[in-house]
């Protein structure tokens, strides 16, 4: 049987031979009540208003005996009466080789002006979250192609880590950085409730031609409606997936983890759920674990991600922060004030962990990185007094040694944004420094 013809009776089997509907009783904000149809929550439905125009939607909830969905779009031309439809499936995604160098949206719908991609299989955006038992142990690094990272906080294939900030630090130039000089056979980039302006400038200059040639791009904008923005995080993780089940390495970038929950707390808030922390509904945190628990390293491939996270007012026991850390494998904190003096990237080494780092690096690798985190922390503990003139030079051996080593250590973790710096590289310039200072 052709893979054509698989595709199709495959859709005939989930798909169901006629349409319960119902009829629309109530919109309120963009949550329609309606009597029926029969449908399940996560399930597809389409509004037919009354000029014919079919709005997609899907089943977010109940209310009683009523369902409650929410249009994919927009609820706009819809009113009282307007019938329901069922379609008896949820929400899938084409994925295949083709997708590679293309930019779409949350539906998988081209928008970079390039006819539709082949799709070599339609998969479930909610995809199952691996059995742990499917799970291979973490013992390959992966070369990001930031010094500072590759060389202090060495992620592994497979690694899930977070990129901590408040805005405007650079987390964008952060992830241009990596999606251009990732060792990964794949990236895939998710950009969820993006700024309308800011797509095609990380287009062209973030990511670059060459970066997007080996990479595919999912796209939804601060204007859509919270399920697009909850479903390009969700497209983006299904397309990863499609490429590690390929038995490749993959690099899954996803921009913002903040937005896509703002993106399910709106959701679960019109369903009526009640809100929690900071406004949040309990599903939300289900949510996000449920989405960074499909990264990993499996028997077959692997998808190592970074999420990248919004701190308000960089602050680092905000309750989403502090949820996020607790499910990720390390994080990487950006500081506003490393920022203000012109240090790029502006990567905290201090604040930032990498839990993988002792599994995936050599004993002498480990070693060198302990002495340089050593003297960071020791010239951060009593930059005051050095600042002030207060410190005695031969008082403390160890800050004396800070202090001599303090210029090569800030020429070690500057990097330019177009500068390449491949993981050997970083290693080579690790041994350097350690053995100067």
């Amino acid at each position: 049987m052709t893979p054509l013809l698989s595709r199709y009776f495959a859709h005939l089997e989930r798909g169901q031979p006629w349409r319960w509907r119902g009829q629309v009783l109530e919109s309120v904000g963009q949550t329609i009540e309606s009597a029926g149809p029969l449908a399940s929550v996560g399930e597809c439905c389409e509004i037919e208003d009354r000029l014919g125009r079919l709005h997609l939607a899907e089943v977010i909830g109940f209310r009683g005996s009523n369902v409650l969905s929410m249009p994919v779009e927009t609820s706009e031309g819809i009113r009282f009466g307007d019938t329901v439809a069922a379609l008896g499936v949820t929400p899938e995604i084409g994925a295949g080789p083709a997708l590679m160098g293309r930019v779409l949206n949350a539906l998988g719908k081209p928008i970079d002006a390039g006819p539709p991609p082949a799709a070599a299989a339609s998969l479930p955006l909610d995809g199952a979250v691996r059995s742990p038992l499917d799970r291979a142990p973490i013992r390959a690094p992966l070369g990001t192609g930031i010094r500072a990272i590759d060389a202090l906080l060495t992620v592994g294939r497979g690694q899930r880590v977070g990129i901590f900030g408040g805005s405007g630090v650079g987390k964008s130039t952060l992830i241009g950085m990596m999606t251009r000089n990732t060792e990964a056979d794949v990236t895939v980039v998710g950009l969820v409730g993006e700024r309308g302006r800011e797509v095609g400038e990380f287009l062209d200059d973030a990511l670059g031609p060459e970066g997007l040639a080996r990479s595919v791009v999912v796209v939804s904008t601060s204007d859509q409606s919270p399920l697009m923005r909850v479903r390009a995080a969700l497209a983006a993780t299904t397309v990863a997936e499609f490429f590690a089940a390929e038995g490749k390495d993959v690099l899954l970038v996803l921009d913002s983890l903040t937005r896509f929950a703002m993106a399910a707390r709106e959701i679960g808030l019109a369903a009526g759920e009640p809100p929690t922390a900071k406004g949040y509904t309990p599903s939300v945190f289900a949510r996000l674990a449920r989405l960074v628990e499909r990264a990993g390293q499996f028997r077959s491939g692997s998808i190592t991600a970074f999420y990248t996270v919004l701190m308000e007012g960089d602050d680092q026991q905000d309750p989403l922060v502090d949820a996020v850390r607790s499910l990720l494998d390390g994080h990487v904190v950006l500081s506003r004030a490393l920022a203000s003096e012109g240090w790029y990237p502006p990567i905290e080494v201090l604040d930032s962990i990498s839990r993988l780092m002792p599994a995936v690096a050599a004993a002498e690798h480990r070693e060198q990185a302990a002495l340089v985190r050593k003297l960071m922390a020791v010239y951060a503990r009593s930059e005051d007094l050095v600042r002030i003139g207060a410190y005695k030079p031969g008082s403390d051996a160890d800050l004396d040694r800070a202090l001599r080593a303090r210029e090569a250590m800030r020429a070690f973790l500057t990097q330019d944004a177009h500068e390449q710096v491949h993981f050997a590289g970083s290693l080579r310039s690790l041994a350097q420094l350690a053995a100067e200072v």
